[in-house]
């Protein structure tokens, strides 16, 4: 919605109509994200992105933070299937084949620290500390 009242104003006729509009207003209209309602705003999201290859793991002991119920995104690129465990309250629990382009969501609704884990390589990719 915020990109149709920008854009409303870039293209259009020559009119009077359009021409008076325009000469009584000597700055563009803008709106800036402080402007929007929570219901407008994007929603606040932490990223993670995992590359688990020939045995190796990529972040390895991340420290990372988020917010409560904010949403945990994990993408992971595995040349090897694995589980990937959630230390947090509620626990999560994803399987991880091998394959590209996979997106696991989640979130957490205890603050304190939340480890992510693969659970055959037993290796910590990040400590999320959750506030």
């Amino acid at each position: 919605m915020a990109a149709a009242l920008i854009t409303a104003g870039c293209g259009g006729s020559n009119t009077s109509e359009n021409a008076s509009a325009s000469s009584s207003s000597s700055q563009p209209s803008t709106v800036s994200p402080s402007d929007m309602s929570n219901a407008q705003a994007p929603p606040a999201r932490l990223a993670i992105n995992v590359t688990i290859k020939d045995g190796n793991v990529t972040p390895t002991n991340a420290q990372l933070q988020s917010g409560v119920k904010e949403q945990i995104v994990v993408r992971v690129n595995s040349d090897a299937a694995d589980e990937l465990h959630v230390h947090s309250t509620p626990e999560h629990k994803f399987n991880v084949e091998a394959k590209l382009m996979q997106v696991f969501q989640f979130t957490v609704d205890v603050p304190g620290k939340v480890d992510v884990e693969l659970h055959k390589l037993n290796k910590t990719i990040a400590t999320i500390q959750v506030q």
